[in-house]
C-alpha cells in the first residue's frame, strides 16, 4: 500500500470532495426547477461548475482542517441552491422530494465511486502504480458520500431528513416542528460534543460502506484498508 504524504491525500481527496457537496446541491435544484421552481436556474446554480457552487469555508477550509487533523474525518458543504418553497406545484409534498434529492444524488455517487474501487482493487496485483490510486480515489468518493447522505438524513431542520419529516408530517404538526430549524444547529453541535451524534451515525455508515465494499465485489476488509491508507 501506498504511503501518502499529506500533499497526496489531498491530491486524492479533492475531486471527490468536491462533487460529493456541489451536486448534492444540484440535485435539490434540478428537482425543484422539474417541480415548478426556477430559483436555481435563474441565478446559474443548475450546472456541473464546481466553482458556482464553492463556498471559500465549507468546501475548502473546512474539508482541509479536518484532513490535517489527526484521524483525519473529512466533512464539508457546498453554498445552499435557493429553493423558492411557494414556486413549488404542491409546496408541502414537493418539498420532501426536493429534500431527498440531494442524498440520493450522493447514494448514487457512492455507487459510481464504488465502481471505481472495483476497478483500481482489480489492477493493484497486476499495475499498483495505476491501481492503487485509483482504488484510493473510489474508497474516498464512497466514504464522503456516504457520511454527506447519512448525515443529511438526519431527521432534523434544516437537514434535508428534517424537511422530508416536515413534508410527511400533518400540516399543523410540521409547522411547529419547523420552529425547531433556528435551534438546529446548536442541537447539531450539542449531539456531536456529547458523542450522541457518533453513537447514532457511526454504525449506519459502516453498514453503508459494508454494502458498498460488497458491491464493489471486493471484501470489506480491504475497502477499509484502503479508507486508512487516506486517513
Amino acid at each position: 500500500m501506498l504511503d501518502l504524504n499529506i500533499a497526496q491525500k489531498i491530491a486524492i481527496w479533492a475531486v471527490p470532495v468536491i462533487f460529493a457537496i456541489t451536486l448534492h446541491e444540484v440535485a435539490h435544484g434540478l428537482i425543484a426547477y422539474r417541480l415548478g421552481d426556477p430559483t436555481a436556474k435563474m441565478v446559474g446554480r443548475l450546472t456541473l461548475n464546481p466553482l458556482r457552487h464553492v463556498d471559500p469555508i465549507g468546501t475548502i477550509a473546512v474539508p482541509l482542517a479536518m484532513l490535517l487533523l489527526p484521524g483525519g474525518f473529512l466533512f464539508g458543504w457546498a453554498k445552499p441552491v435557493p429553493i423558492g418553497v411557494r414556486n413549488l406545484r404542491n409546496p408541502h409534498r414537493d418539498m420532501a422530494l426536493v429534500g431527498a434529492a440531494g442524498p440520493f444524488a450522493n447514494f448514487l455517487m457512492a455507487v459510481f465511486w464504488a465502481l471505481v474501487v472495483r476497478i483500481g482493487y482489480g489492477l493493484m496485483p497486476s499495475a499498483p502504480p495505476i491501481g492503487e490510486p485509483v482504488a484510493l480515489a473510489g474508497v474516498a468518493g464512497v466514504f464522503i458520500n456516504v457520511i454527506l447522505m447519512v448525515f443529511n438524513l438526519l431527521p432534523l431542520p434544516p437537514l434535508d431528513g428534517g424537511r422530508v419529516l416536515s413534508s410527511l408530517l400533518p400540516p399543523r404538526i410540521s409547522a411547529k416542528f419547523d420552529r425547531i430549524e433556528p435551534f438546529g444547529l446548536v442541537i447539531i453541535v450539542i449531539l456531536l460534543l456529547t458523542h450522541v451524534l457518533n453513537a447514532i451515525l457511526f454504525p449506519v455508515m459502516v453498514a453503508c460502506m459494508h454494502f458498498f465494499a460488497l458491491f464493489a465485489g471486493i471484501p470489506a476488509g480491504g475497502l477499509f484498508a484502503l479508507l486508512q491508507a487516506l486517513m
